[in-house]
């Protein structure tokens, strides 16, 4: 199996701490000389940077969260002076104030290192030609991926601000082998090759790397089966650098974390207490190699486990469960704490596949009312009345019985529910009677 960097993906794990201690050392020492919000922090609880001497004293600071981001917003949160500073990226801001990175040139040459990473695990090699259909704009997925593909050495085709239909021009005549993309371009890339025709045996593709949002084993499987292609799942948040955080093997069971550049941690969501391996809750990351743009105890907002376990592959980083949920992604209904990956799950079970939906809440008589609006394929929607009734029962008996709730089903034709990478599949019509 290829390592990129066999050095530091199998290192010893007494030299990671080490190598962590020190990275960490580093990184106390510079937010407290030039990030203001940490200086005071620090002050405030009694914390002396200079003092640490093992891994235990990260957890007697407090967790920086995304509202300290935005409050900092624009340059705030910065440890260099700008003219260090090469390049800008954001998060897109549909949740609120948008929050600005910057990355230094070695932060980049580092985020080219991970991501080279990431491609390298997913047999990326000199010889592929690799489609990238994120974004290239402020979102980092775009520009992130690059670098490391041509890092490997890769041919790069920058495809993003083509048509989808272009795109799939493209990926045939180009003989593209491996496509970079969101979930949600892959399901596109599906249905339009159904309506034109085009058999997956057309293309050269092999390979498919997936993020920016959450996908079920289901669909995974879905799409291996249909293009004879492996997807790969990757994780990353433009706060702590874009992608290159975190990836699958080619073992896919669990995501490698980059710790020589990455302290992970799991936390109680509620509580903040500190998880062992193997219990679910958030995600927290502290950056050890960032200059530009460092985060100390970043509460990410996703939910995951770590594991400790070794791995097939021969690298010795924890590794993390695949991310589906997020802590604000929890719908409560008539006082249920409920997550979508549950109602997709349910789904997915009675139709047999992954299919797009979105759940729309309103109140009716002072009660909280679901309605779970189900895209059905073209022959299954032109199908008997007689059928479609059986599905809507189905589907309703299941949430019924695993989730206690009673919903309103609506099956509806393909391509009728909006898709976007940064989709959210809730519309929450409560606060608006």
């Amino acid at each position: 199996m290829a390592i990129w960097n066999r050095e530091y993906e199998t290192i010893d794990r007494d030299e990671l701490e080490q190598l962590q201690l020190e990275r960490l050392q580093q990184t106390l020492s510079r937010v407290y000389r030039r990030v203001s919000y940490y200086k005071n922090l620090f002050d405030k609880i009694g914390f002396d940077p200079f003092d640490v001497s093992s891994l235990e004293d990260l957890k007697k600071i407090p967790y920086t969260t995304k509202e300290t981001l935005r409050l900092a917003y624009p340059y705030d949160m910065f440890a260099v002076p700008l003219r260090e500073v090469v390049r800008m990226q954001s998060t897109s801001g549909t949740t609120g104030q948008p929050i600005i990175v910057g990355y230094t040139k070695n932060d980049i040459e580092h985020w080219t290192e991970l991501t080279a990473r990431v491609l390298s695990a997913a047999g990326v090699t000199e010889d592929d030609i690799i489609m990238i259909s994120f974004p290239y704009g402020l979102f980092t997925g775009g520009l992130g991926f690059h670098y490391g593909a041509e890092r490997i050495g890769a041919s790069v085709i920058p495809s993003s601000s083509a048509d989808i239909e272009d795109q799939l021009t493209i990926m045939k005549d180009y003989r593209v082998t491996v496509c970079i993309c969101a979930p949600t371009f892959m399901a596109q890339l599906s249905e339009i090759m159904d309506i034109k025709g085009i058999s997956p045996a057309e293309l050269s593709l092999k390979t498919a790397l997936l993020g920016a949002e959450p996908w079920s084993e289901s669909f995974r499987r879905e799409i291996e089966d249909k293009f004879s292609i492996k997807l790969f799942d990757n994780y990353g948040l433009t706060e702590i650098i874009g992608p290159g955080v975190a990836f699958e093997c080619e073992e896919r069971n669990g995501l490698h974390i980059a710790e020589d550049h990455f302290i992970p941690e799991v936390i109680d969501p509620d509580t903040g207490e500190i998880l062992d391996f193997g219990k679910k809750g958030e995600l927290v990351i502290t950056t050890i190699s960032k200059e530009a743009y460092p985060l100390i105890r970043y509460r990410t907002g996703d939910l995951t486990v770590l594991y400790p376990d070794g791995c097939g592959c021969g690298r010795t980083l924890v590794k993390m469960g695949r991310v589906s949920e997020r802590v604000d992604d929890m719908i409560i209904i008539n006082g249920k704490n409920i997550f979508p990956s549950q109602f997709e799950k349910i789904i997915e079970d009675v139709v047999g596949k992954s299919v797009n939906f979105q759940l729309v809440l309103d109140k009716k008589d002072n009660i909280d009312n679901l309605e779970i609006q189900i895209e059905i394929s073209q022959d299954i929607f032109s199908d008997e009345m007689k059928r479609l009734t059986e599905i809507e029962k189905n589907i309703s008996r299941e949430i019924e019985e695993r989730l206690d709730i009673i919903p309103d089903i609506k099956l509806v034709e393909p391509r009728t529910i909006k898709r976007s990478m940064k989709r959210r599949r809730v519309i929450d019509r409560r606060n608006k009677n």
